[in-house]
This record gives structure tokens, C-alpha cells and sequence, in this order.
């Protein structure tokens, strides 16, 4: 029987060559089953790693590294969200090794941003590898710095994030490292995903710090934590890490900025650089659990008495495309506040007025502004004609059936300009996850902004709405109660008389100027009420 360990491969003693046949004894019988099934077992006792401090040491698994390594262990699609310098690399790379000594005839994949990334990834299983005693190693046949083949007919091979990086390749094991800043992630996922899921068997790691919200990472880590998929979650937080507390807190944000600890350290998904709200105001928003929830409606505080609430919809353009949306604002004192939103993809046209009509009631008579797009005004039409809900904003000049906002680019600019200050000036506070995962994806295009690719931005349209009504001349006479209820009780006098001018409906006095306003491009704007 030749010595095996004398024998290694390339000259490297350390690395068992392949055809090196080992006479087991039956303790290292015993615990080569142990190590086959249990990892964290075998990279504790056999893996090495090297420390900054201390040169090669064995590999001490954290706490939180062995509830990752099971996590592996125990589900085939996991997503991991870690916090930057937490030991994710390299705890993924010695579950690899595992994998790969124990599981005949496997393929693992490891693809990163870089080439040069994924290779360092295998130089450090290489490393492992060297500490691991030889009556545990399959033996080598091939290694080189971008792939590894073993004596078991298991194969490790490393590359750049592509389309065409695994093509042709039957792969067990995906590993891809800090995928959220891959990039065209989504149309390398696209064309991999069938390829990797082919099998019964294959297993998908996805590990990465944060890196804002309009990415393919963001996508299937929020899917996974809401339980939309079949990925399962870890998180890996700051003050996991062992010597991390609040004063190295302060001290690393001292060195850095707050925005750039939450990204990194903090596993907060800001916004990218060109939303229209700073990452600063998105980082300090905070989502809340609604009060009530039904059919997609989502109320985080009740209809309050004597309350004044502004309603804000969005109509899709077509269903399963977008979502019709609508957003209930209280605008009785500063800082407004978002009470309740409605949001589905899939409500007809036909259907969303008794909704809308629903909760507007509920919610005091509030003044309902809705878009004017071709679906919205057959909403805001059937809203007001057939269900003779009356507190209805309309734009217009004598044209009764001309219901609905016009949403053309000025009241864009001014709306998104104006969402801009009264949030960042603390004016006005969103609740709705929703809302501020939108927020977080509302990007700067051309000489506009809206939802980045693959995202969607209905519920953000609601907020521009309310933001450029606010600016109107109507708003600050809606939000004057005095006025308000003088207002109301002149227009009963006339309903009652019926002596209502045409054109003019609802909250108002006798005369259009009194019920109306006309803006910068001349254009009059009525209320329609009951």
C-alpha cells in the first residue's frame, strides 16, 4: 500500500493526488461518516483559515455561522443578506468543500461580479482544502486557479456573472457572491435559473450586502422574507459579529457617514443615487403594521371624527400590468399623514368605484382625486354618475363630464418637486411598506422621474397627486374648516333651490370663482361634492 502521505499532487504534499489508495482505519471509517454528515463538524475540526492575528488557525464557527451553515444544509434556494466583514464568504466557501468532498459527482458553481472575485474564492477552498488530513480528500486530477476536479468526480469551476458562464454545464450548486452588485443580474438569473433548477436536488446560495433596491438581490431577498417564493432567508446583522457595539457603531459612522454604515453594515436597502427623495429621508422612514387589513385595502389608523382626508387613486392601464391604487391622507394638522392605501393588480375598472366609494365614506366624505387617465375616467365617471358619491375633484372650465386630474408634466414636476420638500421637511409621514418600497426605486429619467425597471411606482403617482393639490388654492381652502363647512351649508341652499350653476358641483358657493380656481396656464379647476 503506498504511503499517502508522502504523496501529493503538483508537489504539493499537502493535497492528496488522485489513484493514492488509503487503508482506513476504522476510527478515521468512523469519522469520515461523522464529517459526511455533519459540516459544521467538519470545518470546524479540519478546516483552517487564516487570521490577520494569529496566521493559520482552525476555522471557530461564530454563532450565527453555524445556523447559516445549517440554513444550507437544510434548504436548496437560500438568499443571505449580510452585513459587510461578517464572515459570509468565507463561511459559504467551507460549506462548499464540505459539499464537495462528501457528494460524488457534483458540480459546484461559484460566479461573483469579477472573475478575479471568484477565483479568490477558490484559492481560498484551496487553502482549506491543504488542512484537511488526506484520509478525507477524494484526491485531485485537476486544479488550477479557476477550477478543481476530484477524484469523486466532483468539480468545482469559477467565473464571472454571464448569461453564458455556466452554459452547457449540469451544475448542483450555484454559489453566487455579492449579487447584488452584478451587473444585468436580472437577464443573467433569467437565462441561469432553468438551468440550475433542473434538477431535484440542485442547490442555490445567494449572498450579498445591500446595495439599494433596484436589483435582482433586493428582489429575491423581500420575496423570500415575505414568503412569496421558494427562497429561504438569513440575515446577518451588525452586532451579530462579536466586538461590535455602539460605540464601534459611532466610531465606524464617524469614519464613514450614517448612510454609508446603514448600506453596509446596517442591511438597510437605500435607494439608489438618482431617487427623487435623498437616502437620508428614506432611511429614516419607517413602515408600520397595519391596524386592518382586507382585500388589499390596508388601514394603519381609523377614520378619526371631524377629520379631513384627501383620497388619491390611480387607475392601472391595463390589469396583471399595474396595480389600481388609492392612498387615504389626513390633512387636519401637519405633518399630513398616511392613514390607509388600497393597491391590486387584478380589480376591473368596473369594479374599483364601489371600493373607492367604500372607504371614502368611511373616512369622513373624503375629497376624492383621481388621475385621468382613459381607465381613470371611467372610474371617476362611474364613481360620481352612477354611484352619486359627490365629493369628487374635477378639473375643467364648463364641461360637466370632464372628471378626473389631467396628469400632464407640469403637475408632475410641481407634484414630485413638492413630495421632495414635504418629506424631507418632516411634512409628511408614509407608513405603507409599499409606498416607501417605492420610493426607493423612483429614479430620475430624462427629464423626469418614475418607477426603475422591473418595479412599479402607482402608489408613489398617489403621493405626487396629493403633493401638487396641497400646492392649489383649493387645498388651503378645504383645510380652513371655517370656510369648509360655510361652504357646504351655501351649496345645500342652492341644491335645495336648484339653482346650481352648471358646471359646479358639490362643496362650493354660488358662484364658479368662489368653487374654482384658475391656475398659471389659465385653466379653471372645480370641485364636484353633493
Amino acid at each position: 500500500m503506498t504511503d499517502a502521505k508522502n504523496e501529493g499532487y503538483l508537489g504539493n504534499n499537502l493535497i492528496k493526488k488522485a489513484g493514492i489508495d488509503i487503508q482506513y482505519t476504522e476510527e478515521e471509517l468512523n469519522e469520515y461518516i461523522k464529517c459526511s454528515k455533519d459540516p459544521t463538524h467538519f470545518i470546524e475540526n479540519y478546516c483552517q483559515v487564516i487570521s490577520l492575528d494569529e496566521g493559520m488557525v482552525k476555522f471557530k464557527l461564530r454563532g450565527y455561522q453555524k445556523e447559516l451553515i445549517q440554513h444550507y444544509d437544510d434548504n436548496r434556494f437560500n438568499v443571505v443578506l449580510a452585513s459587510r466583514q461578517s464572515g459570509k464568504s468565507i463561511t459559504s466557501c467551507a460549506y462548499l468543500i464540505w459539499y464537495l468532498l462528501f457528494h460524488p459527482e457534483v458540480t459546484v458553481a461559484i460566479l461573483a461580479n469579477k472573475g478575479a472575485i471568484a477565483r479568490e474564492m477558490v484559492s481560498r477552498i484551496v487553502t482549506m482544502l491543504e488542512s484537511v488530513p488526506f484520509f478525507l480528500q477524494p484526491g485531485v486530477k485537476i486544479l488550477n486557479k479557476g477550477s478543481i476536479e476530484f477524484a469523486n468526480d466532483s468539480k468545482l469551476v469559477a467565473a464571472a456573472t454571464s448569461s453564458s458562464s455556466i452554459r452547457g454545464l449540469s451544475i448542483n450548486l450555484l454559489y453566487l457572491d455579492e449579487f447584488a452588485f452584478v451587473e444585468n443580474a436580472e437577464e443573467f438569473y433569467t437565462a441561469t435559473y432553468p438551468v440550475v433548477t433542473s434538477g431535484k436536488e440542485t442547490k442555490v446560495i445567494i449572498t450579498s450586502t445591500a446595495n439599494g433596491v433596484g436589483n435582482m438581490f433586493y428582489k429575491i431577498y423581500e420575496s423570500a422574507v415575505h414568503g412569496q417564493s421558494e427562497y429561504k432567508s438569513f440575515t446577518i446583522n451588525w452586532d451579530d459579529v462579536p466586538g461590535r457595539d455602539e460605540a464601534w457603531k459611532k466610531e465606524t459612522i464617524a469614519n464613514t457617514s450614517e448612510t454609508q454604515f446603514e448600506q453596509e453594515y446596517g442591511n438597510s436597502f437605500l435607494g439608489t443615487g438618482n431617487t427623487l427623495i435623498s437616502s437620508n429621508c428614506l432611511l429614516g422612514m419607517r413602515s408600520l403594521d397595519a391596524e386592518w387589513g382586507h382585500d388589499d385595502f390596508f388601514m394603519y389608523k381609523q377614520p378619526t371624527p371631524d377629520h379631513t382626508y384627501i383620497c388619491t387613486v390611480d387607475v392601472a392601464k391595463g390589469r396583471g400590468m399595474d396595480f389600481s391604487t388609492f392612498t387615504m391622507f389626513d390633512v387636519t394638522v401637519s405633518p399630513f399623514e398616511q392613514v390607509a392605501v388600497y393597491r391590486n393588480s387584478m380589480i376591473s375598472p368596473m369594479l374599483f368605484p364601489d371600493i373607492i366609494n367604500k372607504y371614502a365614506k368611511a373616512y369622513n366624505e373624503a375629497l376624492v382625486i383621481i388621475e385621468n387617465n382613459a381607465e381613470g375616467g371611467m372610474v371617476a365617471t362611474q364613481l360620481h354618475f352612477d354611484i352619486e358619491y359627490g365629493n369628487v375633484f374635477v378639473q375643467g372650465q364648463t364641461k360637466v363630464d370632464d372628471i378626473g386630474v389631467t396628469m400632464n408634466k407640469k403637475i408632475k414636476r410641481i407634484g414630485c418637486s413638492t413630495l421632495k420638500e414635504l418629506l424631507e421637511e418632516n411634512r409628511l409621514t408614509l407608513c405603507d411598506r409599499n409606498t416607501i418600497t417605492e420610493l426607493m426605486t423612483f429614479i430620475n429619467k430624462g427629464m423626469s422621474f418614475e418607477a426603475a425597471k422591473g418595479y412599479h411606482d402607482d402608489l408613489v403617482m398617489n403621493c405626487v397627486l396629493f403633493s401638487w393639490f396641497v400646492t392649489t388654492e383649493y387645498f388651503h381652502h378645504l383645510t380652513n374648516h371655517q370656510i369648509k363647512d360655510l361652504l357646504y351649508a351655501e351649496q345645500q341652499k342652492l341644491i335645495e333651490n336648484d339653482l346650481l350653476p352648471a358646471g359646479i358641483f358639490g362643496a362650493g358657493n354660488q358662484t364658479p370663482e368662489a368653487t374654482s380656481f384658475v391656475d398659471n396656464e389659465g385653466d379653471r379647476w372645480y370641485v364636484k361634492g353633493t
